[in-house]
């Protein structure tokens, strides 16, 4: 059982994380990870098969530092903004009286390109082992899983 001031802090992590993605503050990404922490994104038909094949995987703090860099400094892409919509986590386990937590929410992004319409970039769902720190609640892992296998050509920001 978690108790409320900790389910608290669960919910405040994913608005947090949704809203520095949204607001492109890519700087601040990693630090909802630990240092050897994991984020991968990967279609339904592979989860759902256990096969491992991930769109992207970034294996830890460092490499998601480094894809903060090729956005912010290295890639050409059309700019976007985007936007997460996310559904109240679902508490899978908790371990350790309540310093590690399993846990999923449901997630819609919407990209809007600066001259066109709004549309859906990726629906799915998150999948994560989330542990306290000194700091907070930090991500051990954040698997997002996108249910459609036809995505956008590119997948600049994360999701």
């Amino acid at each position: 059982m978690i108790d409320f001031k900790t389910y608290f802090e669960l919910l405040n992590l994913y608005s947090d994380y949704g809203m520095v993605c949204d607001s492109a503050a890519w700087e601040k990404w990693p630090d909802f990870f630990v240092e050897d922490g994991t984020y991968r994104l990967q279609p339904r038909e592979n989860f759902e098969q256990d096969m491992p094949l991930c769109l992207l995987a970034l294996e830890s703090r460092a490499m998601i530092q480094d894809r903060v860099y090729g956005v912010k400094e290295t890639l050409y892409h059309d700019p976007y903004y985007q936007r997460h919509i996310v559904g109240t986590p679902r508490l899978l386990s908790v371990e350790d009286n309540g310093n590690r937590i399993h846990a999923e929410a449901n997630y819609t992004v919407i990209r809007t390109k600066f001259d066109g319409d709004s549309t859906i970039l990726s629906v799915g769902f998150y999948r994560d082992h989330i542990v306290r720190t000194d700091t907070g609640l930090k991500f051990v892992s954040r698997l997002c899983v996108y249910d459609s296998e036809m995505i956008a050509n590119s997948i600049i920001y994360p999701i």
